[in-house]
């Protein structure tokens, strides 16, 4: 497997094993994260043989992170036998995390997933990226805005935590108050432990990239962005989230515990809105690397 290795920031101290390759849907117009890398799982035996070298490395990993998109997406019986063949090869084993799709968790019954966090699942990582239904669609989203949240529910129901990514700017200048309106909306019926917010950007070789080099898709300048964010913000009713826009892609970068930091993250994006240094004409300087 030699294409890119991504992970999630707050894994970067996860022992990482790859025991699948790429993602199911993999169609998504923003995402270049896997272009060009067939969908595929390691047999049972292949993820058996990765974890025994691991092991026998003596690496004494607390904490597995378990790559590459959606490893949710496995059948049941193959994920709690991988879970299995973790807490074996690593004693003192105390959780192991994944990205995740709202389908890869409406695969798995209540009493599956409960098994699953007690095998020591403990974190789903999920791209929600926004709450409108139209530009989820617009971007070729395999699921719906309600049906990420109805799984997002229920996997914190049975134990799991929950930490949810939006994509600032998905839905363009076309569709930005929607988009940040109906994102909070979906949020306050997730209620994540953790959200992440991103700036999208076009990555070449995209759907989006080419959409957007057309003018079909028009990217929100850096006020925008910023403008988009405090109207996501503004709308958010978070009982218990630790909320981060750290991400390199944002314009500035925002660590909040919400409900408790809620107007003092508000009176941050407003200063920065009446300060004049947002460029109100393009998206500003982009980052060279996601």
């Amino acid at each position: 497997m030699d294409h890119p290795l991504f992970r999630p920031p707050a894994e970067a101290g996860s022992l990482i094993l790859r025991t699948d390759q790429g993602c199911p849907h993999n169609r998504c117009s923003f995402c270049g994260m896997y272009k060009g890398t067939p969908y595929r799982r390691l047999g049972l035996d292949q993820v058996g043989s990765l974890v025994a070298r691991e092991s026998r490395r003596g690496r004494g990993a607390r904490r597995v992170f378990l790559a590459d998109g959606d490893v949710m997406a496995r059948p049941f019986d193959e994920l709690a036998a991988i879970l299995g063949m973790l807490r074996e090869g690593f004693p003192g084993l105390s959780r192991v995390n994944v990205y995740a799709s709202g389908s890869g968790i409406a695969g798995k019954t209540d009493e599956q997933l409960r098994a699953l966090r007690g095998l020591r699942l403990h974190t789903l990582y999920m791209g929600l990226e926004s709450g409108d239904e139209e530009t989820l669609r617009r971007m070729d989203k395999a699921e719906s805005a309600a049906a990420m949240v109805s799984a997002g529910r229920r996997a914190q129901a049975c134990g799991l935590h929950l930490s949810v990514m939006v994509l600032l700017g998905l839905g363009g200048r076309e569709r930005t108050a929607e988009h940040a309106r109906s994102t909070a909306a979906s949020l306050n019926l997730m209620q994540p432990r953790l959200l992440s917010a991103l700036r999208v950007i076009p990555v070449p070789g995209t759907a989006l990239h080419r959409e957007s080099g057309k003018g079909d898709f028009l990217p929100l300048t850096e006020d925008e962005a910023v403008r988009e964010l405090r109207m996501m913000v503004e709308g958010l009713e978070l009982e218990r989230t630790v909320f981060r826009a750290n991400h390199v892609s944002n314009v500035v970068p925002l660590e909040a515990a919400l409900p408790r930091d809620k107007g003092r993250l508000l009176a941050q994006l407003d200063k920065l809105l009446a300060s004049g240094d947002l460029d109100a004409e393009s998206p500003g300087p982009m980052p060279l690397w996601l």
